[in-house]
This record gives C-alpha cells, structure tokens and sequence, in this order.
C-alpha cells in the first residue's frame, strides 16, 4: 500500500468538520483522491472508497452525499489503520516507528536537583534525527513533537489534549490577555499591591524550609539593583529556584509586589535570566496569558510559543487580498500573529487583534453567505394571492398587532420572489409568530403547496398542531383526521401530525397523505426528515425553536422538497421560515445566522397578563412557597426550577430530584400525589409524558431543570420559583418566565439565590425591572458572551478565539467583504482567493457557526 493513511484521515476529518463544502483543499478533495490512488494495488481501501463515488467525483455530490461518503471513508480509514497496527510486530526494546536494536548500555546518571518546568538542561541535548520541514507556510503544519519546542513528552501530550498538533495550531493558540509588566522601576521606588518590573544581581540565593515541621522546600532569593536597593523574592515550594537564579546573576522579577515586615517583597513572581534569555518574554514587557490545561504552567507555554515565533513566524502567508487589507487599515497576518503573542504596545496589541477577530468574522460570514446563496439556488415557488390567509385573519377575535402585519409583509415579499425566502423571525412567547406562519402556510395551500412545521419535541408538536387546528376550525379540540374547512378554499385542508410515537395505523396513513398530497400541513418533529417521509409539493418549511436545530437538518427538509418536485419535472426549493422565541441580539443574528433574513416582532398582543418579578434574598423567601400554596389552592399551578450545574447533568437531576422529595415530604407533604418531577436524564418518551400530564392538569407543581426552558404551554400556570437563579443567564431567566403568564390570570416569577454576589444581584434586579427580552438578551451578551445564551447546552459562536460579537462595525465590516467576496467570485477559485478560500475553510472546522 503507498497511500498515507494517517495523513488521508486528518484531510477527511478536517473536510467533514468544515461541513464537507469541498473548500478545505486547494482544487478541492478529488485532488487528493488522485494523488493517494497512485500506485495502489487493485481492492486497496483507497481504491475501494474512491470507486463509491460517481464518476465525476466528489466534487459533484451535494453536501449531504459529501457528508455521508466522507463518515463512511473515515470508517474504512480507521479499519486499515487498526489492522495494519495490529499486524506490526513488537518487540522488546523495539517500536513499532523503529525496530533498530540498541547497541549500547546507558550508565545510570547521577541524580540532579530539577529545574524549573519549561527550562532547557545545561547540558547538551541528545542527538536527533533530522526531520524534513517542507519549504514555506507548508512547513507551519509540521507536528508539534518535531517543531523544536524543547518540551517532554508529558507536556507535548498536554498540548494535543489541547488541540495543538501542528505548529500552526500553536502559533494560532493566542493569549486570552496580557499582563503589563512593561514598567520597570527601581526597588526604591516599588509601589505595593502593583504589578512591576525590577532588574538586578542576584546577591543571595538559598534553599528554605517553611511551614509546619519545616516540610515546604522554599527559595528565597535577593536581588540588588543599581540603585543599592534590595528586595526579596519568594519561591514557595520550588527548591530547584536557588540553583536557577545562582548568586551573580543578572535577573528581572515581575509581579504583584507584597509589604512583609515592612519591606517589599514578591511571592512566586515572574523571572527572566537577563544573560541568558535575552529579549525578555516573561518580564519587563506586556506578557502574554495563555489558556492552559491541567498540568502545563504558563512559564512552560509561554517559552514554547516564543520558540515556534522566533522559528516559524516568518512562513506565515496572508491570504487577505492586499486591498481588503488597505481598505480596512488591516496589519499583515504575520505582524498581527507576532503582536498578538508579544506586543510592542497596547496599540500594537489593539491593532493585532482587531486583524485576528476580522479573519475569524470573515470566516463566519462567507460560510454562512454561502449557506444562504445554495439555499436560494434554484427556482422557488412564486406567491403573489394572498386572499385565503386575508380572510382567514379577518375572522380572529383580534387584529394582529404592527409588529405583526410588518412582518408578515415581509415574508410575503420574499415569497413573491422566484427564489426562496431564508428569514429568522424572532418574537417573545405570546407575541404571535404562529399566527404569521400559519398566513403564510394558507398562501402556500392556495396556490396548491404543502407547508411542514418542525419542532423539536413531541410535546411542542403537539401544542403547534392543536394550535393550529384551533385557528383554523374555532373548536377547542382537533377535528376528526385534522379536516378544517376554510373560507375560499374549494377542498378540506387536511392538517397531519407525524412524530417519533405515532402509531403504526396513524403513521402509515400520515404518511400516505404527504406524500400523495392529502395533507397540506404538516406538524412534526425530527420525524419529518428521516427516511421514507416523501413529500407531494412542499412549498414552504417552518421551523420553531430553530436553535435546536443545526443547518444539515435545514438542508435535509430543502433536499427533501427539492426531491418531491424534482418528480414533476422542475425541482423547486422550499421557502424557509425559522423561528424563535429566544431573543437574540443583532450582532448575534449577523454573525451566527447571517444566512437568514431578521424580522423582530417587538410588539405584545393588547390584553397580555403582565408578570410580576421579585427576586427574593434567602431570608425571604418561604413568600415564594406560600404564594406556590396559595395559587394552587384557587386552581393554578407552579413551576420550580433547580439550580443549573455547569457540566454536570448527572449533579442536576440528582438536585432537582432531592427538591423533589423536599418539597413532596416537607414543604407540601399534602400535595405529594399532585407534585411531578422532570430532569435531562429521564428518557424521552418519560419526559414528554410527564409534561402532557401536567399540561392536563394532572399535577399542580412541576419541578424541573433547566429542559423545561422550550415547549411546554400551560396556560393554568401561575408561578414561576427559580432556585439558584444566580447561575442562570438572563435570556434564559426570561425563557422560564415566559412559562407563566399565558392564561387570563395574574402570574408571578420569584428568583431565588442563596449566596449571590454584588455582581449577580445586579443581574438579577435587572430581571425584575423589565421584561424586554431583546433588551435582556444584549445585557447577557454584554455580561457573560455568546456561550451562555442559551445555557449551557447551547454554545452559540463560543467557538470564536480573538472575535467579540459586541463589535458591531467590524461585524458588519466582515458582512459588506464577505458579501462582495462571493459576488465576484462565489466559488473562491479565481488565483488571487484561492489561498483565502483555504484559509476559511480550514476555521470553518473550529469556529462554531451553530449548535446541531
């Protein structure tokens, strides 16, 4: 076999991470293809994967088929590798990377004190091999145990844990800060509690021992400088310091400068040799703070990192056209990535992050431009008659709301086009996004199309389904087989209902009606994309909570409706319309669903029942509990939420489930049979069941985590208690409290928190004076970044490295490039974009655009 496996899986992998859109190389992956099919022997794995694709090549797949053909390549890849390790011999004093026998019999060496973690040995290293490192920007993807960083195997391995293998993946691990130690003053004129810089001889250097019984080795150092003046440096349990920083030695410490005995002193400071390390990387300059993993010291990163500049910084290739730079006053990628690391200023560090975060927003942007351009390729229905859905919204009890009639017009604007809509509509629970997607679904039936609506669980299906039963026939319960009879239609519209538990009989009789298009209204779950769902003429996809959902399972329903009217001769792509009833800042919409069109219902129905919010001290709040008591008593119910537990699923449900019990023995040990449990480790059919129970009234208290945050609507319920509502974003706080107030009756929202901070009350009181959710979603953005704003679960673009999603003009900056990019050239393959189309493709694999 002459094919580099490993290397085949690493391009593979980096292709299916980037979303399998055949940008990550150069002359797209059938380049590779060829290259690695040469000289392989007839039935080899490669062989075999290639002859799986058509003729024509991978290029020639969809996104999906590419995705599909690169899981299973990846399988065969790691099948090969697995047999081929396991037939290499091994044996003693062997390796699998080298069967050379050893030839000579090392004399144990004398034990020597250790030296400080990341500093190189004063004798001279061991002879290596000499690696071959490839010519130019190439060479910046040589592995990382071969880069010359001076570092063991344990930190190496610490590294890759970290995602560093290459050392181009070093060089791109930038500091999350820098501390300023660039001033550097005399020991006379030290300032305590500030972060300084001194430079002296080292006058005395001596091991110590400290603490109880003597057993913590110590080193305390004190360095003179020119002045005369002496200050003392501490090394607590660092023995090996004395032999580091011998006595005439020219040093700078750096740090936080302390007062013992009434003379300044430094604990565990920063130090440079000045004779040996000359420019200084750890002292007397602004000093860069990495992210680190356990085990790894920030001295040890910060040398490594210095070592692959110094070697490898200047390979860096710009792949920024050279006018986009000069139009944006952008630095060059090479000066940006030095400064970044080791910055002259805090100008120079300014201006190099501001490059940094533009590459990683240009990124975003192209990737999801080019989402948006391949969902609007191709023709789309195009629906100019309006007069069923007219009708059917004059016949409502109420008029819809500005906010409302603004972006329905929206939508029907896009649907007039003979392209398709691809628009985010976002609106507070209650503010009517179903009533707008129902008109635009009516158009859709009138011009003779289906409409789906997917959700993300089987309880909000549910809820969508007799939603819309209810507007369309005026009775409180679904009609017989879902018929409705609307005004200006000649025919029954048929509304289906297809989840993961439908029955059989149910099943095959849904299916039958969407596909032969007996069904105009679709309503389901992940159900509706899965095999053997085929659609009659699907005209437009709705779907709700759209967070929940990631962009393949988007590009399943447009596959799926491409597909259907492919049948009839002239494929039409679907109009999209997502929604979502999590507020989400304007930065945050461009930047992570730039592919989507923004309409904002910013207006509540009149009539909506305001809901008082308290946030409650711990010496308050039994109110909370009364209140829960005094609501059920008059018929209502109540929702309490357990504390969030950052990664731990396991410690939440163990903690919703003794407030569980808590409640049911101590606090209303009458209720006990009334109150129900909901937790994220309860299979699923468990979870929808008991949400269908308490939305029946089955049950007066709901005690859940933080899984309740979508899809369940009692309008019976009253109360809201939020425990440990500290630990909770606000976006996600006014989600809960969005789970009250839906009925005719008054509602309260009480957030509890036992020991909050300053900061936390702060945060809290903003809850309780407005119920903005869009006003709400900036400050979260604001307070604790994009991570957050959908808990834990939902990291959002968290994935950026240097980015801020609060820099709105170098977002929009990135949007207007990215968009006169793809204009020009959509494919990225004019000569002057291919090194750029290589660039963004290769992030496109670590920044998060969105959560599947």
């Amino acid at each position: 076999m002459t094919a580099d496996l490993p290397r085949l899986r690493g391009v593979l992998q980096r292709e299916l991470d980037a979303g399998a859109y055949d940008f990550t190389v150069p002359g797209g992956l059938d380049t590779v293809l060829r290259e690695q099919a040469r000289g392989e022997p007839p039935g080899s794995a490669v062989l075999r994967m290639i002859g799986a694709l058509p003729s024509s090549g991978f290029g020639s797949l969809t996104v999906e088929e590419r995705a599909a053909w690169l899981r299973r390549a990846l399988a065969t890849v790691k099948r090969e590798l697995t047999l081929e390790d396991a037939l290499t011999p091994v044996t003693r004093g062997t390796t699998r990377m080298s069967a050379a026998p050893r030839t000579a019999t090392k004399k144990p060496a004398r034990a020597k004190a250790p030296l400080p973690d990341g500093e190189a040995p004063t004798t001279r290293p061991r002879a290596a091999a000499k690696e071959k490192i490839a010519p130019g920007a190439a060479g910046l993807d040589l592995p990382i145990e071969q880069a010359g960083t001076g570092l063991g195997p344990a930190h190496l391995g610490r590294l890759k844990r970290m995602g560093i293998h290459v050392v181009r993946d070093a060089l791109q691990h930038y500091p999350s800060r820098h501390t300023d130690f660039s001033q550097t003053v005399a020991i006379a004129a030290l300032r305590v509690d500030q972060e300084q810089t001194v430079r002296g001889r080292v006058v005395s250097s001596r091991e110590v021992r400290m603490g109880r019984g003597g057993k913590m080795r110590s080193t305390e150092v004190v360095v003179q400088d020119e002045g005369g003046s002496r200050i003392t440096a501490t090394f607590f349990n660092q023995p090996f310091m004395a032999r580091a920083l011998p006595e005439g030695a020219e040093i700078a410490l750096a740090g936080k400068v302390a007062r013992f005995r009434n003379r300044p002193q430094y604990s565990n400071p920063e130090w440079e040799r000045l004779e040996v390390d000359g420019e200084g990387k750890h002292t007397g300059r602004l000093v860069p703070v990495y992210p680190l993993t356990e085990g790894l010291p920030q001295r040890t990163m910060r040398t490594a990192i210095a070592k692959l500049l110094e070697r490898y910084g200047d390979r860096i290739e710009d792949p920024l056209p050279a006018e986009i730079r000069k139009r944006l006053g952008l630095l060059g990628l090479m000066e940006a990535t030095r400064q970044c690391h080791y910055p002259d200023s805090h100008e120079a560090l300014r201006e190099a992050r501001r490059r940094l975060a533009f590459d990683e927003l240009l990124a975003i942007q192209v990737g999801v431009q080019t989402r948006r351009r391949e969902w609007r390729s191709g023709d789309a229905p195009a629906i100019e008659v309006h007069s069923v859905a007219d009708d059917f919204l004059r016949t409502l009890p109420w008029a819809l709301t500005k906010a409302q009639a603004r972006v329905l017009n929206d939508v029907r604007e896009d649907i007039a086009q003979p392209h398709a809509m691809s628009r985010l509509l976002e609106g507070d629970v209650g503010s009517g996004k179903t009533v707008v997607a129902l008109a635009a679904m009516l158009s859709m039936v009138q011009a003779g199309y289906q409409s789906v609506l997917m959700a993300p669980t089987e309880v909000l299906a549910e809820q969508h389904y007799r939603t819309l039963c209810r507007l369309l026939s005026g009775e409180p319960e679904p009609p017989l087989h879902g018929l409705v009879t609307v005004a200006g239609l000649p025919l029954q519209v048929r509304v289906v209902l297809l989840t993961g538990s439908t029955r059989a009989a149910e099943r095959k009789d849904a299916l039958n009606a969407i596909r032969f298009g007996g069904a105009q209204i679709v309503v389901g779950t992940h159900a509706l994309i899965q095999e053997g769902v085929t659609y009659h003429r699907l005209g437009l996809a709705v779907v709700d909570e759209q967070h929940r959902f990631g962009v393949m399972q988007r590009g399943e329903l447009r596959r799926k409706g491409i597909e259907a009217s492919g049948a009839e001769g002239r494929p039409l792509t679907p109009h999209l319309l997502v929604m979502s009833a999590t507020p989400i800042p304007r930065t945050l919409a461009l930047t992570a669903y730039g592919d989507l069109d923004l309409s904002i219902i910013d207006e509540m129905p009149a009539g909506r029942v305001p809901i008082e919010t308290r946030f409650l001290p711990p010496i308050q709040r039994v109110e909370a509990f009364q209140h829960i008591r005094k609501e059920v008593a008059a018929g209502r119910q109540a929702f309490v939420i357990c504390p969030l537990v950052e990664g731990s699923e396991v410690i939440e449900s163990r903690a919703a489930t003794e407030e569980y019990e808590r409640l049911r023995t101590e606090q209303f040990p009458e209720l006990a049979e009334r109150i129900l449990l909901l937790h994220g480790r309860m299979p699923a059919r468990e979870k929808d069941r008991v949400m269908r129970a308490f939305a029946a009234h089955e049950a007066d208290i709901l005690v859940s985590t933080a899984v309740v945050e979508v899809g369940i609507d009692v309008p019976n319920a009253t109360v809201m208690v939020i425990e440990g509502a500290d630990r909770f974003g606000l976006a996600q706080l006014h989600q809960f409290r969005g789970r009250v107030g839906r009925g005719e009756y008054p509602s309260h929202c009480f957030l509890l928190a036992d020991d909050p901070s300053a900061e936390a009350e702060d945060r809290l009181s903003v809850m309780e004076r407005t119920s903005d959710g869009f006003a709400l979603a900036e400050a979260d953005l604001q307070l604790r970044g994009p991570g957050d704003l959908f808990g834990t679960a939902q990291s959002g673009v968290a994935g950026l490295r240097v980015a801020s999603l609060l820099d709105a003009p170098l977002i929009d900056a990135a949007r207007k490039e990215a968009s006169a990019l793809l204009e020009a050239d959509p494919e990225l393959a004019l000569p002057e974009h291919r090194a750029l189309r290589y660039a963004i493709a290769s992030r496109t694999g670590e920044v998060v655009v969105e959560t599947h």
